[in-house]
C-alpha cells in the first residue's frame, strides 16, 4: 500500500526570546527536512516565521492583521534550498503571536488543497515550535480561550492535525511566569479539542528529538473479542506502542545501465534456477519441485498438502489464561515490543468492562495472562502480560498495556551464589557498601526536582542520525570524507559533564574504597599428552571442589574446533565443545559423547587401570553440566552407573566416587534439577546396596584367566 503524501506547514518562533535558541531550532529543523529529501521526496513543506517585524501573508493583505507572521516558503515539494535558508534564521523584534500564526498556517493548508476533510488525499500537517514567552492579544471578540475553540474546530473540519513543541527556557519575573503558563494552558486546550499534541522541552538535545519527521497513524494489529470467560466477551483493538526504529534499508544499485538513460531503474534482480543433479543443464520447474526437512541424516520430502495438512491452525482471538501476582512475573521476561489493547472506539459497554477489570487488577496488583492469535491461520500461539493502564484524562478510556513473555520452558534462569555464603574477610564493610550504595546511585537519570535525562520519547537515536549526516554528505560531495560527530549527538553518547561533576566525590569515594590490582596474564597452556598431565582427581581438595578451567580461558576454547570427544585429551575436548556457540548441538554432543567414553573406560578396564582416567572425566561431566543448566543429563547417568556398579565388577570404582563424594547435581546448582541436596547425597549408597558389608567384590572370570596366564 502506497504511503499518503503529506503537506507540512512549519510555524517557527523568531521572537527575542527565542534568539538564543534559533541554531538549535534550525539544527532540528534541518534534519526534518533532510529525512524528507531522502525518503518522502513527494511530500510538502512550507514555512512560516512569527515574531517578524514584516508582514508578509495573504491574510494581512486581504482582511489586515497578522502583523508579525511572514510567509517564507510557500507549500511546494521539499528541495534542498530550504536547508540553505534554516542556516540562517533571522532574528525578529516583535511580539510571536501564535495564534496568529496557525491561521495563517491554516490558510496555506486550504487554499493548497481545498476546504473540508475529502479534498485532495493528503496529509494535513500543522507543526509549531515556540518559546511561548510572547504575550498573545486580546480578540475582539470573546476570550483567548474562545479564540482557541474556534481555530480547534476548523482545524477539525478540515482534517489537520497539529504537533506543538514549547522550548522551556529560564523564567525570571513573575508576569513573564504568568505569560508562560497562560500560553502553554491555551496550547493544550488544542489537544482536547482537536487531533493535537503539545510536547514541552528543557534542552536542546531533548528539541532536536521532538521534531518528527512524519507523523505514522497507527494501524491496529488486531481487532476482535477479548474472552474473559466462554460467556463474557469484550470488543476490543491493540495498536503497536513501541517499535524499534530501524536503519534504512539500502538497495543494491546498478551500474549496467546507460549513464544518460533517465529512465533506467538500475534495481538489482536476483532470480533462483533449480537444477537437475543427473542433468545439470535440466531446470527443475515449480511443479516438480517439494520441499525437504532434514530428519537426522536424511531429508523427509513434505508436500504443501500434507504440510498445511499438519500445520497448527488456531482461532484468531485473544483468551484469558489467569491472574497472578504482579511480583511472579518479573520484567526482564517482557520479549519484543510493547502493545496496548484499547476498548472499541464508541462501544460503551467495552469502555465500561476494560475498565472494570483494569481497575480491580490496580486494586488487587494482578497482571493477567492471556493467549494472543492476531490473525487466522498464525503459525503459533503467542503468550503474553496484560498490565493495567488507568487513564488521568476524562477523555480517554482506561487500558492494558500487552508485553510478550516466554512459555516456561524457553525461560533459563542464572543462578547466582549470595555474598553472604562468603566469609567476612570477603565481605564489604559499612564504609564500602555506603560507597558503592552512593555509587549506583549516581546512575538515576531521573534525580529529584530535575527533568528525566535521556527520556525514550525525546532522545534521537545516535545511530540513525550518523547515517542521515554521512548520506547527506555523500550526497552532496561523493568523495568528502565522514563528517564529525555532531556536538549533541555527543551529549547522548557521552555522560553530561555537568552529572559527572556533580557526583565526582561519590565516584572518588568508590574508587578509594576498593582497591584494584592488575590480574597477571596467564601463559598459554601448551599441548600435553594425557600422561603428561596430573589427574584432576587428585588436585580435588577437601572441599570437593575443582577448577576444570582454571587454566584454559574461555576464547581459547572457544576458538578450538573440537567435534568429538577424543581418547587422547577426553578433558579439554569436552570443555572446548561447551564452548562452542556456532551451533546449539554441541551442548548434548559433548555430554552423550563423554558419557559414552566413561561407560568405555569402564567395560574395557582391566585392575581398574582405567578408573583413573574415567573418574576425571566424570568430574568434568558433572562441572560442565552444571555450567550448562543440563543436571537431568548427568542424573540420569549416575543412575545408571550405581545400577552398573552394583551388578558388575566395579564395586572399587564406585568406592572412589564416594571417597570423592561426587553426587548427583542439586537444586542448589542447577535450578532445572528436580533433586534435593538430601536426594543427591543417597546416590552414593546406592552403589553398595546390592551386596552385604563383608561380602567381597564380584571377580568376573575373565579377569581370572588373564591373571594366571600371566
Amino acid at each position: 500500500m502506497a504511503r499518503t503524501k503529506e503537506s507540512l506547514v512549519l510555524l517557527l518562533d523568531i521572537s527575542p526570546s527565542m534568539h538564543n535558541h534559533l541554531q538549535d531550532v534550525a539544527r532540528t529543523v534541518s534534519i526534518l527536512v533532510k529525512r524528507k529529501i531522502f525518503f518522502n521526496k513527494s511530500d510538502e513543506l512550507g514555512l512560516v516565521l512569527f515574531g517578524s517585524e514584516e508582514a508578509n501573508n495573504d491574510l494581512q493583505k486581504e482582511v489586515g492583521g497578522y502583523e508579525s507572521v511572514a510567509v517564507k516558503r510557500p507549500i511546494r515539494v521539499v528541495e534542498e534550498d530550504l536547508l540553505e535558508y534554516l542556516s540562517e534564521l533571522p532574528r525578529g523584534r516583535a511580539q510571536g503571536d501564535f495564534l496568529d500564526a496557525l491561521v495563517v498556517g491554516m490558510d496555506l493548508l486550504i487554499k493548497k488543497h481545498g476546504a473540508g476533510m475529502k479534498g485532495n488525499k493528503v496529509n494535513k500537517r500543522l507543526y509549531l515550535i515556540t518559546g511561548a514567552r510572547s504575550l498573545i492579544k486580546d480578540p475582539d471578540e470573546g476570550t483567548k480561550e474562545d479564540q482557541v475553540d474556534v481555530i480547534a474546530n476548523q482545524m477539525k473540519e478540515h482534517g489537520m492535525k497539529l504537533d506543538v513543541v514549547v522550548l522551556q527556557q529560564r523564567i525570571s519575573g513573575l508576569a513573564s511566569s504568568n505569560i508562560f503558563h497562560e500560553n502553554v494552558s491555551l496550547l493544550k486546550r488544542f489537544s482536547k479539542r482537536a487531533q493535537a499534541e503539545v510536547l514541552i522541552v528543557e534542552s536542546p538535545v531533548s528539541l532536536l528529538s521532538a521534531v518528527k519527521a512524519r507523523n505514522i497513524s497507527p494501524v491496529t494489529l488486531f481487532r476482535g473479542d477479548l474472552e474473559l470467560t466462554p460467556m463474557i466477551r469484550v470488543k476490543v483493538w491493540v495498536y503497536k506502542k513501541t517499535i524499534q526504529e530501524r536503519v534504512p534499508t539500502l538497495k543494491k544499485y546498478s551500474e549496467k545501465a546507460p549513464p544518460n538513460d533517465s529512465f533506467a531503474s538500475r534495481e538489482v534482480k536476483m532470480d533462483f534456477e533449480y537444477k537437475s543433479r543427473e542433468d545439470p543443464d535440466k531446470t527443475i520447474p515449480p511443479e516438480q519441485r517439494i520441499k525437504g526437512f532434514r530428519y537426522g541424516p536424511q531429508v523427509v520430502p513434505i508436500s504443501t498438502m500434507e504440510e498445511d495438512t499438519l500445520r497448527f491452525k488456531p482461532e484468531k482471538g485473544l483468551k484469558l489464561l489467569c491472574f497472578t501476582d504482579t511480583s511472579n512475573v518479573p520484567r526482564h521476561y517482557y520479549l519484543k515490543d510493547t502493545n496496548i489493547i484499547v476498548p472499541e472506539p464508541g462501544n460503551t459497554m467495552a469502555i465500561l468492562a476494560v475498565s472494570a477489570v483494569a481497575r480491580a487488577m490496580e486494586d488487587t496488583k494482578k497482571v493477567a495472562i492471556v493467549r494472543c492469535i492476531w490473525r487466522q491461520g498464525q503459525k503459533q500461539a503467542v503468550l503474553g502480560l496484560l498490565t493495567p493502564n488507568l487513564s488521568s484524562s476524562e477523555n480517554v478510556a482506561d487500558s492494558f498495556y500487552l508485553n510478550v513473555i516466554p512459555f516456561a520452558e524457553d525461560i533459563r534462569e542464572f543462578p547466582f551464589a549470595s555474598f553472604n555464603d562468603f566469609p567476612p574477610s570477603q565481605q564489604p564493610n559499612d564504609s564500602q557498601q555506603e560507597a558503592a550504595d552512593n555509587f549506583v546511585r549516581m546512575f538515576d537519570l531521573a534525580p529529584p526536582g530535575r527533568e528525566e535525562i535521556l527520556q525514550p520519547e525525546l532522545t534521537l537515536n545516535p545511530v540513525l542520525e550518523r547515517f542521515y549526516s554521512s548520506l547527506d554528505a555523500k550526497l552532496r560531495n561523493p568523495d568528502a570524507d565522514v563528517p564529525p560527530v555532531d556536538d549533541l549527538l555527543m551529549r547522548i553518547v557521552e555522560p553530561d559533564p555537568e552529572i559527572v561533576s556533580e557526583n565526582e566525590f561519590a565516584l572518588n569515594r568508590f574508587c578509594s574504597q576498593f582497591q584494584l590490582k592488575v590480574n597477571p596474564k596467564k601463559d598459554k597452556m601448551s599441548k600435553r599428552f594425557w600422561r603428561d598431565k596430573a589427574p584432576l582427581s587428585e588436585e580435588v581438595g577437601k572441599d570437593d571442589s575443582v577448577d576444570l578451567q582454571s587454566d584454559i580461558s574461555f576464547e581459547s576454547l572457544a576458538a578450538r574446533k573440537v567435534e568429538e570427544v577424543g581418547g587422547l585429551t577426553p578433558v579439554q575436548d569436552f570443555e572446548a565443545m561447551l564452548a562452542r556457540r556456532d551451533s546449539d548441538e554441541w551442548v548434548p554432543k559433548a555430554i552423550r559423547e563423554m558419557k559414552k567414553l566413561i561407560s568405555d573406560l569402564l567395560d574395557n578396564s582391566y585392575n581398574g587401570n582405567t578408573y583413573s582416567k574415567a573418574l576425571d572425566c566424570l568430574l568434568a561431566l558433572r562441572s560442565g553440566c552444571v555450567q550448562q543448566e543440563e543436571p537431568m543429563g548427568f542424573n540420569n547417568f549416575m543412575r545408571e552407573l550405581a545400577i552398573k556398579c552394583r551388578s558388575k565388577r566395579l564395586n572399587d570404582f564406585w568406592e572412589l566416587i564416594v571417597s570423592k563424594n561426587l553426587t548427583l547435581i542439586n537444586k542448589g546448582e542447577a535450578a532445572d534439577s528436580d533433586v534435593t541436596e538430601e536426594e543427591a547425597k543417597a546416590i552414593l549408597a546406592e552403589g553398595n546396596a546390592g551386596r552385604a558389608p563383608d561380602q567381597p567384590p564380584e571377580v568376573d572370570e575373565m579377569e581370572l584367566l588373564l591373571g594366571e596366564v600371566v
